[in-house]
């Protein structure tokens, strides 16, 4: 996987702590750059993380299943990206309105690490990608969490701003890269590109 791939797959994993981040900036009537730097520090730190975890994981069973690793990079990615287009396209009500905090709460460290590990659960799944498709695991994992933290960071400022119109755009993009980039690994794999 080159820098390229890596950085479309850092930017599609990162679109659903985007998205969180536009829903906290929502709740904030004055965002300052000490809160969006906490927020894009915990979501990019959690999906660096985590497909380190996930590598480590996939290290243990790559000798058991090499002869299929691409096929194995397709489902999870096919997965993680369709499962963000559904949530894209049918959105979550409910899940919008507990975002906010009663005021005063706006970064309360215990709900920004649960939303941080649950936005970085699907990084989990492609960090055993990696593992199968023999990928420098420290670069890809620096890349995941720099461009996470970035994305989350202005996320804030994009949700204090703007609103929510952007959120479910922004997961349809992130579960369509993924999904694009899994079908390049099957197909390369198979020679056909």
């Amino acid at each position: 996987m080159g820098f390229l791939e890596l950085l479309l797959v850092g930017i599609g994993l990162s679109m659903d702590a985007f998205a969180a981040a536009v829903c906290k900036g929502l709740c904030m009537k004055k965002v300052y750059i000490k809160n969006s730097l906490i927020i894009g520090l915990l979501f990019g730190g959690f999906q660096g993380l985590m497909p380190l975890i996930g590598w480590f994981l996939g290290k243990q069973f790559e000798n058991y299943i090499t002869s299929i690793d691409h096929w194995i990079a397709f489902v999870l990615l096919g997965f993680i990206g369709s499962s963000m287009l559904r949530e894209g396209i049918g959105g979550k009500k409910e899940e919008e309105e507990t975002l906010c905090p009663i005021e005063g709460e706006v970064l309360n460290i215990r709900e920004l690490v649960g939303m941080a590990v649950a936005t970085s659960i699907d990084a989990l799944a492609v960090g055993v990608t990696f593992a199968f498709l023999k990928v420098d695991i420290i670069p890809a994992v620096s890349l995941i969490g720099v461009t996470t933290f970035i994305i989350s960071f202005f996320g804030v400022f994009a949700g204090s701003y703007f609103g929510s119109k952007y959120k479910s755009k922004a997961e349809i993009a992130g579960g369509a890269i993924l999904i694009l980039i899994g079908l390049r690994i099957l197909l390369s794999h198979l020679n056909v590109l």
